[in-house]
């Protein structure tokens, strides 16, 4: 390795160079902004005569010893594209001003600029440009040093926006500032060796000290970078440009990859590595040492991906009734089943499964996740309950292998049962919850078995309407009376019986009740009478909105619910209940006893949640001190040195260790608030799978 401190423009004046930017390399993404703060030093630096030099970082680079028969020597950037591309943006924006001015001293400038730092001027047109960008970025650059007539780029790239910026700023009274500006930035040239030098190595410490970079981009960077270049270029083309292209959110135009590789070794290794840990996951698995076990996963990455993108995209599903399923699955935002679903969409594209079987399991998934989360069970058990499930799959068995399994998970992992939805749906508010959520749950009530289907989602003609409304107009304290009024304001106004769908929401408002099933204001037939809808059927018959009435009708909805989100039909004998369980999916500690605990596989047995709450914390506190000892954590868990802070409190001894101090750890709390912070302490440690608990019968 060779650094040295060098001038920017010296770097790029650097005759029949080209500067390469690998496939492996993430794409060009500065924003207007930071050119604004670049252009900023670049026109400070030019204005002020006392700056000699402004420091812009480094750039490391690997110099491969390649050349052309033309005598091209390549320079591989491994870090410094987004400054090296924004500066020759800068150049290009000089070079073409002073084309425009059309007098002899600019038309020398041009050319300067031009074959000094921009073009390689003797060698063939393929070769001409110093910079050479990634194939998505080359065309867009290519197209501005070729264009000056106004002619647009055909499709959207923050080369075009940033050099229209440029474009719009650089002009004859600072281009002299800026030019000057620029031939004062200094940076540290880093230049690797690749037989001495392991740029992977170097990379991930850059990363490391604030590079920020995806883990998508660590692992591409960490696939490719060690292959030589004709290779870098076909398992970049064959695999990885094709995974670009479908991880991706098309709805938000954000990238998926990460999540994508975070959900394929969830489902590989059984485990759902941690959001910035998937690249350290990946690398663990699968050594660059081999390329055809690389290629191997490449190629069951690019398989999988297809599948991936129309979970995240349904309007890519060509199939009408499996993209209806798709598109509900989407509003209920369960991206925590796709480890599962991305291999069952693969049973059924390979033909392992009929469609019919594939919407079943679709189904099934959905009136698993929905049931819970109307009963109001923890989300954090689906984790661990579909990262495993398809190895539950039995290929003669499909459906009812998955059925089997749901059903017979315990506890608050369970598949809740009828009379649980019944008692649920009599008191839960459903209008406060996410509005995708809430759309998915009316659309679907309204939808069950209509050729005809209403879309609210994005349908500004049809809101969701309470019937009795959230501010009422006085009339409905008079008729119902001021203790049934307060009763339904208070307890049933968001419940499922109290709401309802309306293209007149802001016509019926606030109206006494009667007026709003009647409402017919210039013929246009506004009230609940006239309408079509199955979720206001019943209301033509009422004459008036009161306490029996709103349960009636949430009776009715709940009926239609269970046939919706159906329960499998099949006798099953639940798992059973006196197994171990992980702490987070395990019900509320409140008038429960503990039998014993196991911690990173040691058990612990403690009589009361107290003695389980301080033995978990002293050995979490043995095995990192410093994570507890003033830190947010220590603070949230009132941890101190001074046992005059508790007062009359209960309080507990952490050990000793080698600290200087003793300390302490307050006790006096519920036991719910002790399963919490064991909870949260375990997830910020790192911890989240080591404990098991197990209550007695």
């Amino acid at each position: 390795m060779k650094a040295n401190e060098t001038k920017v423009n010296e770097f790029l004046a650097k005759n029949k160079i080209a500067f390469t930017i690998p496939v492996y390399q993430r794409n060009y993404d500065w924003t207007v902004s930071q050119c604004k703060q670049l252009l900023y030093d670049v026109i400070e630096a030019g204005q002020d005569e006392q700056i000699n030099a402004h420091f812009i970082g480094s750039i490391v680079y690997v110099h491969d010893g390649i050349y052309s028969a033309s005598g091209l020597s390549e320079l591989t950037i491994i870090d410094g594209q987004q400054r090296l591309t924004t500066i020759t943006l800068m150049y290009i924006a000089l070079y073409q001003l002073a084309k425009k001015m059309q007098t002899e001293r600019f038309e020398q400038l041009a050319i300067e600029i031009n074959e000094t730092y921009l073009i390689n001027k003797f060698l063939p047109e393929e070769q001409k440009i110093k910079l050479k960008l990634t194939e998505n970025n080359k065309a867009a650059l290519q197209h501005i040093l070729n264009s000056f007539d106004g002619e647009t780029f055909k499709s959207y790239s923050r080369i075009i926006e940033n050099f229209t910026y440029f474009k719009s700023v650089i002009n004859i009274n600072n281009f002299e500032i800026v030019q000057r500006g620029l031939s004062k930035l200094m940076f540290v040239d880093i230049a690797l060796d690749r037989e001495k030098d392991n740029p992977q190595r170097i990379f991930e410490s850059l990363n490391s000290t604030g590079l920020e970079l995806s883990q998508a981009d660590l692992i591409r960077n960490y696939i490719l970078m060690g292959l030589k270049p004709e290779e870098q270029e076909r398992i970049y083309k064959q695999y990885w440009q094709v995974i670009e292209a479908d991880a991706i959110d098309e709805m938000t135009n954000q990238t998926k990859i990460s999540e994508f590789i975070r959900d394929y070794l969830t489902l590989k290794n059984k485990e759902i590595p941690n959001k910035d840990k998937v690249y350290v996951e990946f690398k663990k698995k699968n050594p660059t040492s081999n390329i055809e076990q690389l290629e191997c996963v490449l190629r069951e990455l690019k398989s999988l991906v297809k599948h991936y993108s129309k979970l995240l995209n349904p309007k890519n599903e060509s199939d009408k009734h499996i993209r209806i399923q798709l598109e509900y699955m989407n509003k209920l935002e369960i991206n925590v089943v796709f480890p599962f679903l991305i291999k069952v969409y693969e049973d059924f594209a390979i033909q392992t499964i009929d469609k019919n079987t594939f919407i079943l399991v679709l189904s099934t998934v959905q009136s698993f996740v929905f049931r819970r989360f109307i009963v109001g069970l923890p989300t954090n058990a689906l984790n661990k309950i579909f990262m495993g499930l398809y190895d539950k799959v039995e290929p003669n068995n499909y459906l009812s292998s998955i059925q089997k399994y749901l059903l017979q998970k315990p506890g608050v992992q369970r598949f809740p049962k009828n009379n649980e939805i019944i008692k649920a749906l009599e008191e839960k508010d459903v209008y406060n919850i996410k509005p995708k959520n809430r759309t998915y749950l009316f659309e679907r009530l309204e939808n069950f078995q209509n050729k005809e289907l209403v879309i609210i989602e994005g349908n500004t003609d049809i809101t969701i309407e309470h019937i009795f409304p959230q501010n009422p107009d006085p009339q409905w304290k008079i008729e119902l009376g001021i203790e049934e009024y307060n009763l339904i304001k208070d307890c049933y106004l968001n419940t499922i019986g109290n709401l309802t769908f309306s293209g007149n929401n802001g016509k019926l408002s606030n109206k006494p009740f009667l007026d709003k099933k009647e409402m017919n204001i210039d013929g246009k037939e506004q009230g609940y009478t006239f309408s079509r809808l199955w979720l206001n059927r019943g209301l033509k018959e009422k004459t008036q909105w009161n306490q029996a009435a709103i349960k009636e009708r949430a009776s009715i909805i709940t009926k239609r619910f269970i046939n919706i989100w159906s329960i499998p039909d099949i006798d099953i004998a639940l798992e059973e209940k006196n197994d171990e369980i992980n702490i987070f999916d395990a019900e509320d500690p409140k008038h429960k006893k503990l039998e014993y605990a196991t911690f990173c596989g040691q058990k612990i047995e403690s009589k009361t949640v107290t003695e389980f709450y301080v033995a978990i914390i002293q050995k979490l506190f043995e095995l990192q001190p410093e994570s507890f000892i003033e830190t947010d954590l220590g603070r949230k868990l009132k941890i101190s040195s001074n046992i005059n802070d508790y007062g009359n409190l209960k309080y507990a001894q952490l050990p000793h260790n080698y600290l200087q101090n003793n300390y302490f750890i307050l006790t006096n709390t519920s036991s719910s608030d002790k399963f919490e912070k064991i909870k949260y302490t375990l997830s910020v440690l790192g911890f989240e799978d080591e404990l098991m608990i197990k209550y007695e019968d």
